[in-house]
């Protein structure tokens, strides 16, 4: 067996080891890149993921050259290049050489840092099947051209990386989709038992007041009613946060419908027409329903206020009430483990947290996150 195909068996086998240990998309992508790069004596690769309406994300990278890497990567994710445009065109069905980098021309042009020497690359499609949704693009300083036996190595590398996102995905689907179907059964179960004792106990603490006239009695039973009416709703909160109703309708009326639940009039109003992703939706939702059940317990006030704000650069969602508030030092940290998660939630989406509270004065949270324009990149 030839030293060249020797060297070939032994990347596309490293390539598979890592792909198939692999359960984050990113992670698992950079570290491939890095293998690849290493393996092939490349000296800088990334990948695009394209969606059917040729919207593009940059989802991996590795060794960029400074021109490149500059501001967040901004000339990597945003704009078309000569290989985009191709694929889209459906020019693209094998590994390729591209002949420049438009977006090294760009680069050149704003006469921005150091290009390393990198002028051309290779591309290669991504697919599954018949099913084509991203590229390969690998580079090195001076070479502008691939041979045949670089090109095929590619092709496998390429074809290794695209099967491999498909499980990935395919996997993350599975498990997202078991978790809500556990949540809904778990919902399901809390109202059909738990729920409906606590509705018992609330009817029979009626009738048994009827039943005497001891006033003493009287209220102990009043207590019973009131208390068991109190778990009751907390009990029709907790299964409308574990099955959520009302998203369908649009995050507002899921915001002013628990309100309504818990018993908390919720003023909200809203500018510009936020486009969300289903996750982001959910994180906002999610951040809101425990900011207003921590006014409906603590605040002491039976209204609050929830703010909407959407731009083509980013969301920003307020929630304040005016109620008792508390004293909170941003060095001390967060006060409670409800605070802690929503802060942990947001910032996992990629957005910024902010919570202000004075004993007194009331409480405001806020969310500021980013959103991303259709080309892939996220807007500052």
């Amino acid at each position: 067996m030839s030293k060249t195909r020797m060297e070939k068996l032994k990347t596309l086998k490293t390539i598979a080891e890592t792909l198939n240990q692999g359960h984050d998309v990113k992670a698992t992508l950079d570290e491939v890149l890095k293998e690849l790069l290493s393996l092939t004596n490349l000296q800088s690769g990334w990948i695009f993921l394209i969606e059917e309406d040729g919207s593009y994300t940059l989802a991996a990278d590795a060794y960029l050259p400074p021109a490149l890497s500059r501001k967040e990567k901004v000339l990597m994710c945003e704009g078309e290049c000569y290989c985009l445009t191709k694929f889209n065109n459906g020019g693209l069905r094998r590994a390729a050489n591209i002949m420049n980098c438009k977006r090294i021309e760009s680069a050149k042009e704003l006469h921005c840092f150091d290009t390393e020497g990198i002028t051309h690359h290779a591309t290669v499609p991504l697919e599954d099947g018949d099913r084509r949704f991203g590229l390969l693009n690998v580079a090195s300083a001076g070479k502008t051209m691939f041979d045949e036996e670089e090109l095929h190595l590619l092709e496998s590398v390429a074809f290794q990386i695209g099967t491999a996102i498909q499980r990935m995905k395919l996997s993350e689907y599975k498990q997202k989709n078991a978790l809500l179907m556990e949540r809904n059964r778990l919902a399901q179960e809390l109202h059909d038992s738990v729920n409906q004792m606590l509705f018992s106990v609330s009817l029979t603490a009626r009738a048994a007041k009827t039943l005497t006239k001891d006033e003493n009695l009287q209220q102990m039973i009043d207590f019973i009613q009131n208390l068991s009416q109190d778990a009751l709703a907390e009990m029709k909160a907790l299964i409308w946060q574990l099955r959520p109703g009302g998203l369908e309708k649009g995050l507002s009326e899921a915001i002013k419908s628990y309100g309504a639940l818990i018993g908390l009039n919720v003023i909200f109003t809203q500018k510009g027409c936020p486009v969300l992703t289903d996750e982001q939706e959910h994180m906002l939702w999610r951040v809101v329903q425990e900011a207003l059940n921590n006014c409906k317990k603590h605040a002491g006030t039976d209204t609050a206020y929830v703010s909407l704000t959407a731009s083509s650069c980013h969301v920003e969602l307020s929630i304040i009430d005016h109620g008792a508030g508390f004293c909170y030092e941003a060095h001390e940290g967060l006060p409670s483990l409800g605070i802690k998660g929503m802060k942990e939630r947001v910032e996992k989406a990629g957005a910024e947290f902010l919570i202000e509270s004075e004993l007194g004065a009331g409480t405001k949270l806020s969310i500021r996150l980013p959103l991303t324009n259709q080309k892939g990149r996220t807007v500052q």
